[in-house]
């Protein structure tokens, strides 16, 4: 499956909703995608929606973390809801989990919190 990438502005931040398979091929496309909306659009809190991300790799964890030093940068939110088992596995693996926010809830990921009975970190 091909990466998709959408976007939905809500009153908290945007949405990004990340479909499909995000590796070193399509790694440019996403890290453009990231880069648009945190540089250009600077929402308050961007939250990338990984619910439907078959697989990711290295180069797709790469990008997420320019994304959020570049969000940090500009002192813009950033965090990532619905990880599945395999890109949860990769965050592990990197030791990312303890540098992302990550909730299990696109409605905590846009507020920033997580509630009590959530395994999410943040």
């Amino acid at each position: 499956m091909s990466l998709q990438i959408g976007t939905r502005v809500k009153e908290a931040g945007t949405v990004m909703d990340v479909t499909g398979r995000v590796t070193i091929e399509n790694a440019p496309e996403f890290l453009s995608a990231l880069m648009h909306e945190v540089k250009a659009n600077k929402p308050p809190r961007l939250v990338v929606n990984m619910i439907a991300v078959s697989y990711i790799d290295s180069a797709g964890a790469a990008c997420l973390v320019e994304a959020l030093k570049v969000s940090r940068d500009l002192k813009l939110g950033f965090g990532l809801y619905g990880l599945g088992p395999v890109a949860r596995d990769v965050l592990e693996l990197t030791r990312l989990t303890s540098v992302f926010e990550i909730y299990d809830t696109e409605d905590e990921a846009l507020r920033g919190v997580r509630s009590a009975s959530s395994g999410a970190r943040s």
